[in-house]
């Protein structure tokens, strides 16, 4: 058996959707979703930085939330999508390793993020005269590079473990991507130190931000109670509404998979959740805060009307 596991490299991919003509349609769905997902978070990486009126800590904060989903999505429906249209559902070890990373590095990373966002909003609303203060350029771009900071050094130490820990009772993965808790019960070794290597990491990178965005909008929600205009309020209440949508699809299901017990999960239905992070999460963030933002729907027709006349 060592010898096997010394001589066999990568894993298999069980997969998202089974080879019938049902599964066929989801997939078609899925790649739906990840072309509006690619498209919608792209544009507003292009509109924040083309356009001087989003040259604001919100939307400086907000573009980095597109690219970091725009890199989740593409590091996980892209070789889902290879697997099913050709069959082989191999991984090398390199692209496991590779494709653990980068989702590792985006999921520890967005945590902190939403978190700096649930600030911004709470600053501009409680203490709206200290804002350019309080959340200055400097202070976006140190809440932003810690948050890479941080989330890069847990991705390499989880990476690196889970990738040299000794496979020998099956290579076969039940799920769409290297996944850790999907990799861990393969592992002919004790892991139960690991595992509360990564309940760490989870209360630390989701956990405390979910608590901390939570603890903000608390205060949030109790500043817009106190306001006189209505008008001021229903914009408040609709912009916090919306981050506040982003957070509960994001954290929830991707808490309630990384801080099970392992006796008391299911394969299948954390491959079923990991949707909602990894595929459905990131399409639905551009739509929701373009469709419902004032400010990007004026942004994008100024740079539609620059563009039309300058092609004119």
């Amino acid at each position: 058996m060592e010898g096997w596991n010394q001589t066999t490299s990568g894993f298999f991919l069980l997969g998202l959707f089974p080879t019938t003509k049902i599964g066929l349609l989801l997939f078609l769905l899925v790649i739906l979703i990840f072309l509006i997902g690619c498209l919608g978070n792209s544009t507003m990486i292009l509109l924040i930085w083309m356009d001087h009126h989003l040259h604001t800590p919100m939307y400086f904060l907000l573009s980095q939330l597109s690219l970091m989903d725009l890199m989740y999505i593409c590091s996980t429906v892209p070789k889902m999508a290879v697997n099913f249209l050709s069959g082989d559902n191999s991984i090398s070890l390199v692209a496991c390793g590779f494709q653990s990373f980068w989702f590792l590095l985006i999921a520890g990373g967005k945590g902190f993020l939403l978190a700096s966002m649930a600030y911004d909003r709470y600053v501009a609303i409680c203490h709206p005269l200290n804002y350019p203060i309080l959340l200055n350029k400097r202070m976006c771009l140190l809440m932003i590079s810690g948050s890479w900071l941080s989330s890069s050094i847990n991705s390499i130490c989880h990476t690196v473990y889970i990738l040299s820990m000794p496979y020998c009772k099956s290579r076969i993965i039940n799920h769409f991507f290297c996944d850790i808790p999907a990799m861990v019960p393969l592992a002919c070794m004790d892991t139960w130190a690991y595992e509360y290597t990564v309940f760490f990491s989870t209360y630390l990178f989701l956990l405390v931000p979910f608590l901390g965005i939570m603890a903000s909008y608390g205060r949030v929600l109790y500043a817009i109670q106190l306001m006189h205009s209505t008008q001021g309020r229903k914009k408040a209440f609709t912009t916090c509404s919306t981050h506040l949508t982003v957070v509960t699809f994001y954290c929830v299901p991707f808490m309630y998979t990384y801080l099970r017990p392992s006796s008391l999960r299911s394969p299948e239905e954390d491959k079923n959740l990991a949707v909602f992070y990894t595929i459905l999460t990131p399409m639905f963030n551009p739509i929701i805060y373009s469709l419902r933002n004032k400010e990007v729907l004026g942004a994008l027709q100024r740079v539609f009307r620059r563009y039309l006349f300058q092609k004119e």
